[in-house]
């Protein structure tokens, strides 16, 4: 990925799921912000960005867009993303939650098939500490250093980047792949990015209820990480059978066993895979130092 302040950034649309503070934080930040894009309002400014109709229209004036964070209503998004995709925009960021899970798998097969990396839905973006910040999360939590954090949850992204800033721990890399029921990027990918990233010494993992992508990704550790993995899943009080509305896997546990995408379920796969398990946010930092000495 081209995740570097001088990377060119585009917002497609400006529904309730993105405001003119998070602008106003990514310019702040240094994100090479170039334009939004909304059909009907080119030749406005919205949040103090130029705005034009089309994805095309912002690259035949700016050139090749590395970027698009993509915040219209999530029955726009598969049209909006399939727009950014044929103006060669090849790193897409998917703030709106609720995508139609069919318009995610059209999507993903055509993100396939051009190379496309698609992070979302429902997610705040990433942030490379101190160099790129892409999307909705507080840059005052973060600070540049050498651990990753790979999360499918929002607020307690930057909750645990604040607990390792405080611990003086800083990040090399903040990424939420999100939490609907079909996201672009999984945990798999990434922890291959991180584990070949000379910047990162260590990964926090955060998982939450619902469906098995924690599940994978410990095996995923065990076999091919050689990187210090610590783990914290939220939710472990959660009763059984409950899953968190944002997640939107209810029609996945439909037929499978009554465990499946629980809390539970997956504090085994990471106890069986030897990933040390934080019972709480506040505990990382002390985990992450012992296994970085290991």
């Amino acid at each position: 990925m081209n995740l570097t302040p001088n990377s060119k950034v585009i917002i497609q649309g400006f529904s309730e799921f993105i405001s003119s503070t998070h602008i106003a934080q990514m310019k702040a930040y240094g994100t090479n912000l170039i334009a939004g894009v909304n059909p009907g309002c080119g030749g406005q400014q919205i949040h103090n960005l130029y705005v034009f109709d089309l994805v095309e229209e912002v690259v035949n004036e700016h050139g090749i867009i590395d970027t698009t964070i993509i915040c219209v209503h999530p029955y726009q998004v598969l049209d909006a993303a399939l727009e950014a995709i044929a103006s060669n925009i090849r790193q897409i960021i998917i703030i709106s939650p609720g995508v139609p899970s069919l318009d995610m798998v059209q999507l993903l097969r055509k993100a396939e098939a051009t190379d496309t990396i698609v992070i979302g839905p429902n997610s705040p973006g990433i942030i490379v500490p101190g160099k790129i910040l892409l999307g909705t999360q507080p840059g005052e939590f973060y600070t540049p250093g050498s651990i990753g954090i790979l999360s499918r949850s929002t607020t307690l992204t930057y909750e645990i980047a604040r607990e390792l800033t405080k611990a003086g721990l800083g990040q090399s890399i903040s990424v939420s792949i999100g939490s609907d029921a079909i996201v672009g990027s999984s945990f798999i990918q990434w922890l291959q990015i991180l584990d070949e990233d000379e910047s990162t010494e260590a990964i926090v993992l955060v998982g939450q209820p619902g469906g098995g992508s924690e599940e994978a990704a410990a095996r995923y550790i065990a076999e091919a990480i050689d990187k210090p993995v610590i783990g914290y899943i939220a939710g472990t009080q959660a009763p059984r059978g409950k899953h968190w509305r944002q997640t939107g896997t209810l029609a996945a546990v439909i037929g499978r066993d009554p465990d499946f995408g629980s809390a539970k379920n997956k504090l085994i796969a990471f106890s069986e895979a030897e990933i040390p398990i934080a019972e709480r946010p506040s505990l990382i930092p002390q985990l992450l130092k012992k296994a970085i000495k290991k």
